[in-house]
């Protein structure tokens, strides 16, 4: 890192000065337009105009990609009485505002605002308006500051489309900066390495930058996704959305990775922040040296690349409706969801089924009655297709707040479809192996006692317990290729619960095997499981074993998360693993990891994610935070400063299952 990186590095990352300089808004926007009796879209555009004549320009002297949040705590533009009133008849999906939407960037940063202009609505022109004020203002002080440089990108972005690869990324702060002003929330960052490639390759080849110059301005970029992201809406800090995918293929399955997508891991990697996320695709015939860069993240604790499967990925989303052209192009949400930039309109997100408490349900119910294994299975199904329903069977009228600049960065509203995350399939399986292996086939436990020791938390059946929790099959641990089997049975009863439902606007709805924050929230809320799992104990996050499962390493358990046909229930969801950090004292380490994801993806794993943790760090960190600032972690679908994490996703971090090679 140069000087001048290292600079920024300091005032915005470990420093924060930045921060100090905020000023709050100081005005009541929803409680004013509420009097006001202001149309939503007014409201959206109002707020967006004053905030951003509010803005006050700074431009650090290393600093290249500028715009900085100045202005804190905005507010709503609704009063709490008018979201009550919205709710009665709508349904409101998270706090309102449009979110995990990939928008076409690439449009844009190519053609310009006055290019877009005539055919934009009248708030949409307020807003550029309001932007291109704003930029004014930054080049006229960068004008008095005597930078040049700046006052050059200024005078050509965002009025017209970028010339070369500094007007590009300082196009796409300016967007980014933009939506997250408008209230929009998890804004993803798409394919990067291909809408910037051609304003990266024309500058290398017209000796523009040599390519450590052109890396240097990169990290700038990577810099400006930690300027402000404190300030945007999550369930926790670092749960923010800035998704950026790397490689893949294109339409023709010609592989795309390419030298941007080389310096992208170079400068996660030699930065170690947070943001922006990164998503590599990759396929059957990606070669190991990619592995291998992504290997190096992992090394260094980011938590990230995660990886996304073309093999799987594009027919299962041709598969469920999707144009080819537009599956070819996918990209990953906030987390891990698969959506389309620039026409997606899904809400990939809208609601989460506990398939452990599915499964749950149907032994508490059927297990007594049932003559033998396969008639439980019906009763799983039976209750599937009964919870599925609950959620499909609602009129989800969805109201979000109108995005005038979202709008104006979507080339159409074309898919329009529902994902429902499912939660806690290894304790599902699990659960269903134990019942199958005591109650069926050894008859040695009988529905009423497994039933009494579950209700009573095990405590008045130890020794059961112990053979439920480590004598009976279990995803991802040897001997538990039935497990395994049995999680294909839960997935595919999802999937099939779903099948050929629609929702209002006449989308699908798609099962996923992520959890987000419900590996903690299903699980508080569950009893005693028949897995051994007692009464609040967590689930593994997402698509993974169990804390408890006792594994013996890391390559059973890719074979078990690769066993489904993971077309069939393609929302996302990740075999996530932990890796001990002890393992990467050598280059040899990197090698084996990468064959490991390698070996994964080729059996038809469609989503991985890899964290590297040292259980003894984090017990530290959580005792002194202030000496563990930098310390990163992955969570779900993101990676976080653990310090600035709560307690319970501490300390799940902590339990989760260590690997070694």
């Amino acid at each position: 890192m140069n000087q001048d990186l290292k600079a920024l590095y300091n005032y915005f990352v470990i420093d924060r000065t930045h921060r100090a300089l905020r000023v709050p808004c100081g005005v009541d926007f929803a409680t004013e337009f509420s009097a006001q009796k202001l149309s939503p879209e007014e409201r959206m555009c109002r707020r967006f105009e004053r905030v951003a004549a509010m803005e006050t320009p700074r431009i650090l002297p290393q600093e290249k990609i500028v715009l900085t949040r100045s202005v804190s705590e905005i507010g709503d533009v609704f009063t709490e009485e008018e979201w009550k009133e919205i709710r009665t008849t709508h349904y409101v999906h998270e706090i309102g505002y449009v979110s995990n939407l990939s928008p076409d960037y690439e449009g844009m940063i190519r053609d310009g605002f006055e290019a877009r202009y005539a055919d934009a609505t009248s708030y949409q022109r307020r807003m550029m308006d309001a932007v291109m004020d704003l930029c004014d203002r930054y080049r006229a002080l960068a004008a008095k500051e005597g930078r040049e440089d700046v006052v050059e990108v200024l005078s050509q972005i965002p009025r017209h489309g970028a010339r070369n690869f500094r007007e590009a990324l300082q196009f796409f702060r300016i967007l980014h900066f933009s939506l997250w002003l408008e209230g929009d929330y998890h804004n993803t960052v798409g394919r990067f390495d291909q809408y910037m490639y051609p304003y990266y390759k024309k500058d290398r080849d017209n000796g523009v930058y040599t390519r450590e110059e052109a890396f240097d301005l990169l990290c700038d970029f990577f810099l400006s996704f930690n300027k402000d992201s404190d300030m945007y809406f999550g369930q926790q800090q670092g749960d923010n959305g800035q998704s950026m995918v790397l490689g893949g293929t294109d339409l023709d399955g010609n592989d795309c990775y390419n030298e941007l997508s080389e310096l992208c891991l170079r400068a996660s990697g030699e930065l170690r922040l947070i943001d922006p996320k990164i998503n590599l695709r990759v396929n059957h015939n990606t070669p190991l040296e990619v592995y291998e860069e992504g290997s190096k993240l992992t090394r260094v604790g980011l938590g990230f690349p995660q990886y996304s499967n073309d093999d799987v990925v594009i027919p299962g989303l041709i598969a469920m409706g999707y144009d080819r052209e537009d599956a070819a192009n996918y990209v990953v949400a906030a987390c891990w969801e698969f959506i389309i930039p620039g026409v997606g309109d899904d809400i990939a997100n809208l609601k989460a089924l506990n398939l452990a408490g599915v499964v749950d349900r149907a032994i508490r119910k059927y297990v007594a009655d049932s003559r033998n294994f396969e008639e439980l299975m019906v009763g799983v199904k039976r209750e599937m297709n009964e919870a599925c329903a609950e959620i499909t069977d609602c009129d989800y009228d969805v109201w979000f707040m109108p995005s005038p600049f979202m709008d104006l960065l979507r080339r159409a509203r074309k898919y329009r479809n529902f994902g429902v995350h499912g939660c806690g399939i290894a304790t599902a399986a699990d659960s269903l192996a134990a019942v199958k292996k005591f109650v069926f086939e050894e008859a040695s436990v009988s529905a009423a006692e497994l039933i009494d020791a579950m209700d009573h938390n095990f405590e008045n059946a130890p020794e059961l317990l112990h053979r439920l929790r480590y004598e009976s099959p279990k995803m991802g641990c040897e001997g538990g290729d039935e497990a395994a089997e049995l999680s294909k049975e839960v997935l595919y009863a999802f999937s099939d619960a779903l099948s050929g439902k629609r929702n209002a606007y006449g989308g699908i709805w798609r099962a996923g095997t992520g959890t987000a924050m419900f590996y903690l929230w299903h699980a508080n809320a569950m009893g005693a499981t028949a897995d051994g799992r007692l009464r609040g104990e967590p689930f593994g996050t997402n698509f993974s074993p169990s804390l408890f499962a006792k594994t013996e390493g890391p390559i059973t358990v890719a074979e078990h998360f690769s066993v489904a046909d993971m077309k069939r229930v393609l929302n996302g969801g990740p075999l996530t693993l932990e890796f001990s950090m002890g393992i990467f004292r050598d280059e040899e380490s990197i090698r084996k990891l990468s064959m490991l994801v390698r070996y994964f993806i080729q059996r038809g794993g469609h989503q991985l994610q890899l964290n590297a943790v040292d259980p003894e760090v984090l017990h530290r960190a959580q005792a002194d935070p202030d000496r563990y600032r930098q310390l990163i972690v992955r969570i779900w679908g993101w990676s976080a400063y653990f310090v600035e994490l709560t307690k319970p996703f501490q300390d799940h971090v902590i339990a989760r299952q260590e690997y070694t090679l």
